[in-house]
């Protein structure tokens, strides 16, 4: 089993975050050496140089939080992260495609990201909204993710009406097993919620609230 901490990718996308935000974010990441920083686009350079010669990688958001813009423009974003030293896109699906059953749009947009991470020999992650969709809406999400070349499926943005479950990460890991890694992320505010969504079966928690659940696990030990 991995260590603790990089289970963690250390989460801040208010949109009201600052500069001087970020810088804090970043040195919480690396005192505790933590997976990631999860951020917005604009503070991906600065977040890269900050954390450059570490071992905590950059993630940024690719239609966030909604999903509903366009494959190409969701292209766009990943690109220009990339480029500014992204090291990992996490990517909000359109829901309502989903919804529709027009899964060619989840398969078109999953695939080019997919097709660009690798390029930059990064890593995707696919976020599914689960709290908007039914059990078998999200395994066919997960399905359609695998197929498309997703590196992970994650629960949520933190955005909507609830963030990550149980029983999401649940039943996210019945459909992909062991091919697709899970995030669990939105919500995850102490110890328990963390051990609890890693006993389901998640692989990484974007979390906001990762250097307190840190000092509780290592108040603990």
């Amino acid at each position: 089993m991995k260590a603790f901490n990089k289970y963690f990718d250390h989460t801040l996308l208010k949109p009201e975050a600052t500069e001087g935000d970020i810088k804090k974010l970043c040195e919480e990441a690396k005192e505790y050496d933590f997976a990631s920083v999860c951020v917005n686009g604009c503070y991906v350079p600065l977040a890269a140089s900050l954390l450059d010669g570490s071992d905590v990688k950059v993630a940024a958001v690719a239609g966030f939080p909604l999903g509903a813009s366009s494959p190409e423009v969701k292209a766009f974003e990943a690109n220009d992260a990339l480029e500014n030293g992204a090291d990992e896109i996490d990517m909000v699906i359109n829901v309502g495609a989903l919804k529709d059953k027009r899964y060619s749009v989840l398969e078109d947009e999953i695939s080019t990201l997919a097709g660009l991470c690798n390029e930059y020999r990064a890593v995707l992650k696919v976020i599914l909204e689960t709290c908007l969709l039914t059990d078998n809406e999200i395994m066919q999400a997960c399905r359609l993710a695998k197929k498309s070349g997703a590196d992970f499926v994650k629960t949520s943005t933190g955005f909507s009406s609830r963030g990550a479950s149980v029983r999401n990460v649940q039943v996210m890991k019945k459909a992909v097993g062991d091919s697709v890694k899970i995030k669990a992320s939105g919500g995850i505010r102490t110890l328990a919620d963390a051990q609890a969504m890693i006993k389901a079966g998640a692989d990484r928690l974007g979390c906001s609230a990762s250097v307190q659940i840190m000092k509780e696990y290592m108040a603990e030990k």
